[in-house]
């Protein structure tokens, strides 16, 4: 699934207010914190998630594995919080603009 310059602009719009709520720590990314991420995206389709690992590249790494395993898009990353989207088939909650 590929987005738009509006729909991502719109999703970063909703997700300002929300607060971080998957935690990466020394450990990475793990099946925990997978598991966690996609029981939260199928909640809430938007989801910040913190990852407080290493250097720039290894965060960087980390947010790209945590989308990938979840087959999410990273909608937006600043510092150590990236913003991930992914739709749910059976009750979307998030109306994007075509």
């Amino acid at each position: 699934m590929e987005l738009n310059e509006r729909q991502k602009k719109q999703l970063r719009r909703l997700g300002h207010q929300l607060h971080p709520l998957i935690q990466m720590g020394n450990s990475g990314l793990t099946e925990a914190v997978a598991a966690e991420m996609d029981r939260a995206l199928n909640d809430h389709e938007l989801v910040k998630a913190r990852a407080r690992v290493g250097d720039r590249g290894v965060r960087d790494a980390a947010l790209a594995g945590l989308a990938a395993k979840t087959q999410s898009l990273l909608v937006q990353k600043i510092g150590n919080v990236g913003l991930f989207f992914r739709k749910n088939p059976k009750l979307s909650r998030i109306v994007l603009p075509d």
